[in-house]
C-alpha cells in the first residue's frame, strides 16, 4: 500500500488529550484524526465532575499528590503525581482562558468542589455537571481557529505504520470503508478508553480500546490493564450507555440508601458517601446482589435547586420519569474509565520510537490501581499538552515501510457477546473462574475474526486479571480478597498473538 507522507504530528482522537497535544505542538504542523465530528463520541465531552488541581488557599499541590497517590493503592508513580498536581492549577487557568466558563465565587476565584477520596475542595466545575462539555467547546474553538492545526472528521484508526526498524511512523486509517496509509514524522494516541467493552458502561459505547490494541499489535509495551474502574452511580434505566449521575452529588451531600431509605456505606468505609470509587462501587453491587437496590437520595442536599445545581442529570433522571426532586435516583456501577493503558514517559513518549500516547488510552503513572475522582480531565490537559510538545520535535523516519496491515473488524453480535462476558466476568467483583471463561470465549473469538481491536484490548484486560491473584484499588477478586504486601505492576507486550511479561 502506498503512503501518502506528511512531514508533522499526527493525533490519532480528538478529546482534551488530543486536543490539547495538537495545540501545544505548535508552530508544527499538526493533523487531528476524528471518527466522528468534534466533540462527539469522547468521554472528555461527557465528563461531569470538573477539573481537580489545588487551587484553594488552604490547598496545595503537595496535598493534591498525596490523595492521588492514596488513591491509586500502592501503583501511582510518585514523582508524576507530584508533575501532575504541580501543574494542575496552570492547566486549570490555561482552559479558562481558552473561554472554559468554569464556576465563579465573588472576587473572581474558582468555585471548588470536593468529591470522594480528596481532603479538600479542590474540583473546578461548570454549571454544576456540565464541566466537560463546556471545556471542549471552548478547546475546539481554539483547535479549529489555529492555522497549524487540519482536523480530519470522520477517520478512523485501523493499525500503525513501521519502518524496518521497528519505529512507529504513521497510521492506517479508514474513511467509508477505504483504507488509507498516512506517514507522519510523529504519532500520537489519544483514542480514549475500553468502555465499549463493557454492557453497562457511561463512556460512548464506540470507544472500544482500539488505539491501546493497535499500539500492543505493534509491540509496544502495556501497563497495569487489569485495573478498569467503575463508577458507582451509574443512572439504572436501563440505557446503552448508562447516563452518569456525577460524583460532585455526593460531595454536596446526597446520601446512598437501598430501597427501605436505609443508608448503607458506613458499613463499608468511615468516609461513607465520599469513600473512594473502588468501595463505593463495590457496596452498592453488594446491595443490589441481596435485592435491596440502591438509590441516591438528593432530596434534602440538593431538592428544589436540582434543575439548575445538576441540570445534566436532572434532564437524564426526568426523561427516565424520575424527579430527583421529590425521588431517590436508582443507582449501579458502570464501566468509567481505564486507569491501564499503553506504557509513557512523562512526556507521553512509548516504549515504540515515533509513538506517543496521551489520555485515558496512555498508561502516565498518576492513576494507579483507581484513579482519584476529577484527576482525568486534569491528565488529559496535562499529558496531553506534554506529548504534543515531545512529538513536535521528532524527526521523521526515512527507513522503507515494513509490511504491515490493518486489524480486522469485529461484528455486530460478536462484540454483543463480548460485552455481555466482559461485564459479567470482567466486572466489579471478578474471581478465577469467571475470568477463565472470559479468556475461552476470547480465544473462540480470536479462533475466528483475528486480532480484531476490541479483542485484544479485552485480552489485556482479562489475562492480566486472571494473573493478578490479589485484591487492589478497582481490582477486586473474591477468590483472592486481600492485597499482597507488595504492590507491583503489570507490564505485558504481545508477541506472536500471546501477551509476554515484562520486568516491572
Amino acid at each position: 500500500m502506498d503512503a501518502t507522507d506528511f512531514d508533522g504530528v499526527l493525533v490519532i482522537g480528538a478529546g482534551l488529550a488530543g486536543l490539547s497535544a495538537a495545540l501545544a505542538a505548535a508552530p508544527r504542523r499538526v493533523r487531528v484524526l476524528s471518527p466522528a465530528p468534534l466533540g462527539e463520541a469522547c468521554s472528555s465531552a461527557w465528563a461531569q465532575g470538573g477539573v481537580a488541581a489545588a487551587l484553594a488557599p488552604d490547598d496545595s499541590p503537595a496535598l493534591h499528590a498525596a490523595d492521588t497517590l492514596a488513591a491509586g493503592a500502592g501503583l501511582v508513580d510518585p514523582d508524576r503525581a507530584a508533575l501532575l498536581a504541580a501543574e494542575g492549577p496552570s492547566a486549570v487557568r490555561r482552559l479558562a482562558n481558552l473561554g472554559a466558563p468554569f464556576d465563579r465565587v465573588a472576587g473572581g476565584g474558582f468555585r471548588l468542589s470536593r468529591e470522594a477520596a480528596h481532603g479538600r475542595a479542590r474540583v473546578a466545575r461548570v454549571g454544576g455537571d456540565r464541566a466537560g462539555a463546556a471545556v471542549m467547546a471552548a478547546v475546539i474553538a481554539r483547535v479549529r481557529a489555529s492555522a497549524h492545526i487540519e482536523v480530519l472528521e470522520g477517520w478512523s484508526l485501523r493499525g500503525l505504520l513501521q519502518d524496518t526498524g521497528g519505529a512507529v511512523c504513521g497510521a492506517l486509517v479508514e474513511r467509508d470503508g477505504e483504507v488509507s496509509a498516512l506517514r507522519a514524522a510523529a504519532v500520537i494516541l489519544a483514542t480514549g478508553g475500553v468502555g465499549g467493552l463493557y454492557a453497562e458502561t457511561t463512556t460512548p459505547a464506540a470507544l472500544l480500546g482500539e488505539g491501546l490494541a493497535a499500539a500492543a499489535v505493534a509491540g509496544a509495551v502495556i501497563a497495569d490493564p487489569e485495573f478498569v474502574q467503575f463508577h458507582p452511580t451509574a443512572l439504572d434505566i436501563g440505557r446503552d450507555p448508562a447516563p452518569l449521575v456525577t460524583e460532585a452529588l455526593r460531595g454536596d451531600g446526597a446520601r446512598l440508601v437501598n430501597a427501605a431509605g436505609e443508608r448503607f456505606m458506613a458499613a463499608f468505609h468511615p468516609d461513607a458517601e465520599l469513600a473512594p470509587r473502588d468501595i463505593v462501587a463495590r457496596a452498592i453491587h453488594a446491595e443490589r446482589l441481596a435485592g435491596r437496590g440502591a438509590f441516591l437520595d438528593a432530596r434534602d442536599a440538593v431538592g428544589a435547586h436540582f434543575p439548575e445545581a445538576f441540570p445534566t442529570v436532572f434532564a437524564a433522571c426526568m426523561s427516565a420519569g424520575i424527579d430527583p426532586r421529590t425521588a431517590p435516583i436508582p443507582v449501579a456501577p458502570a464501566c468509567h474509565y481505564h486507569m491501564g493503558g499503553i506504557l509513557t514517559d512523562a512526556d507521553g513518549a512509548t516504549t515504540l520510537p515515533g509513538l506517543y500516547a496521551a489520555g485515558e488510552c496512555a498508561s502516565s503513572g498518576v492513576h494507579g490501581a483507581n484513579r482519584l475522582a476529577s484527576n482525568s480531565l486534569l491528565e488529559a490537559a496535562v499529558f496531553g499538552a506534554r506529548a504534543g510538545r515531545a512529538a513536535a520535535r521528532r524527526t521523521g523516519s526515512r527507513r522503507p515501510l515494513a509490511k504491515t496491515g490493518a486489524l480486522p473488524r469485529l461484528g455486530r453480535a460478536d462484540l454483543r457477546r463480548l460485552r455481555g462476558a466482559m461485564s459479567r466476568d470482567a466486572g466489579v467483583v471478578r474471581d478465577a473462574a469467571g475470568l477463565t471463561r472470559l479468556v475461552d470465549l476470547l480465544d473462540a473469538l480470536g479462533d475466528r475474526c483475528g486480532e480484531a481491536g476490541p479483542l485484544v484490548a479485552a485480552r489485556l484486560v482479562a489475562e492480566c486479571a486472571l494473573a493478578r491473584q490479589e485484591s487492589r484499588g478497582a481490582h477486586f477478586r473474591a477468590d483472592h480478597p486481600l492485597a499482597d504486601a507488595e504492590a507491583r505492576h503489570t507490564l505485558v507486550s504481545l508477541e506472536a498473538g500471546r501477551l509476554s511479561r515484562k520486568a516491572a
